[in-house]
Order: C-alpha cells, then sequence, then structure tokens
C-alpha cells in the first residue's frame, strides 16, 4: 500500500518513517515539497515527496497530518476527486493560536463539535478516521510503556475505514478502541489537551491512554 502523509512537520515525519519501518510506500506532501529534501535524502527508495495534490492522487491512503487550523486548506489542494472513496488518518486537532493556559491548550471548537465532523462534511466523498491525535509524536510509533500496551481511540463513519486504521494501529503497537461514528471525535480530541498538560508544563511526553476493562 502507498500512504500519503500530508505535513512537513514532526508529526508527518514521525508517521513517515513508521510506515516505512512496516515496509509501506510512502509519499510525503506538502505546500512546498522542497522543504522535505533533507527527509527524501534518508529515508530509502520507497519514500517519494511532491505537492498535497500530487501525494493525495498517489496514495491509496491519507494521513492528514497538519496543523488544525489549516486541515481545510489542504484538504482543498488536494482536489475532491483525488480523495473520494480513500481512508483518511485523520492526526488533526483543532488547537487554537492563543497560549495555553496553566498546560491546557485553546481550542477553536466546543465540545458539540469536533474538527473531524467539519472536515467530513467538507469532504463528504472520503471516509475520515480520527486516530494518533492523542499522544506525542515520540510515542506514536511502537511505544514501549511498563504499564503495557496503550490503547488509542478510533472513530469514523466507515467500518471498512476503520478496520484498516485498527490493522496499522496493531502494526504500530497499539490497541484500537472504535468508539463509533464522527460524532465520538468530540470527545476524542479534547484528549490532546489532557496528554499535553504535563508535557507543555514539565516537559513530560512519556505518556499514553490505557483503557481497562473488566
Amino acid at each position: 500500500m502507498k500512504v500519503a502523509v500530508l505535513g512537513s512537520g514532526i508529526v508527518g515525519e514521525v508517521l513517515s518513517n513508521g510506515f516505512l519501518k512496516h515496509g509501506y510506500e510512502v509519499i510525503r506532501g506538502s505546500r512546498d515539497p522542497d522543504k522535505l529534501k533533507d527527509w527524501l535524502m534518508k529515508s530509502g527508495a520507497k519514500a517519494s515527496t511532491g505537492t498535497f495534490q500530487e501525494a493525495s492522487k498517489l496514495g491509496e491512503l491519507i494521513v492528514l497530518a497538519v496543523k488544525g487550523s489549516a486541515a481545510k486548506s489542504a484538504l482543498g489542494l488536494c482536489v475532491p476527486a483525488n480523495l473520494k472513496g480513500k481512508t483518511i488518518i485523520d492526526v488533526t486537532n483543532p488547537i487554537g493560536d492563543t497560549p495555553p493556559v496553566n498546560g491546557v491548550l485553546p481550542f477553536f471548537t466546543d465540545f458539540n463539535s469536533s474538527l473531524m465532523e467539519r472536515l467530513q462534511r467538507f469532504v463528504p466523498d472520503a471516509n475520515f478516521v480520527k486516530a494518533f491525535n492523542s499522544v506525542a509524536n515520540v510515542n506514536m510509533v511502537n511505544p514501549t510503556f511498563s504499564d503495557g500496551m496503550p490503547t488509542m481511540f478510533v472513530c469514523g463513519n466507515n467500518e471498512r475505514s476503520k478496520g484498516t486504521v485498527r490493522e496499522i494501529l496493531t502494526q504500530f503497537g497499539w490497541e484500537a478502541e472504535d468508539l463509533g461514528t464522527a460524532e465520538a471525535a468530540r470527545a476524542i480530541e479534547p484528549l490532546c489537551m489532557l496528554l499535553c498538560i504535563p508535557g507543555l508544563l514539565r516537559n513530560d511526553w512519556k505518556r499514553a491512554l490505557r483503557l481497562l476493562k473488566t
């Protein structure tokens, strides 16, 4: 499978390297592909780069790893036809531009809406699945915790797409917990706030959530 990772930041780099590690082909997309030259030089034969439009056309699976405030414009640059019917792993969070308050990030959504729901309405023919948004980038790929395997909460409207993402999460060392349809992103996205508080206050990012069941 060829995976298109949209975003030239550290989250896009970590996930791109993770997919390469697990044998996928990866094309990273950016508004300015020249930003990715250094990454491309050290990433091997299965790696390539291009614009958002080029990456979304070639990718069988899309990973949206841009700032939440830039997500809609990035999808617009992909061209809707390139996204039709494809699974989009939505890594974004609706983080606002104002500074955190005592480690608590500001969101530009409220608790009765989510960024993923907005993106799903913007590209209705694609299949969005929320994942990888509730953990620091250093722990995204095959994390090791003494307390056991961490849990990644996912949601989306398409069962086949969620199944694909659950398989990827298993490869990446996660237990996937499916919380249902896109509306569940209203609960999943704020988990980013929770995980970031110790990181922003104490630079403690070696954390993840784990769901306990009886």
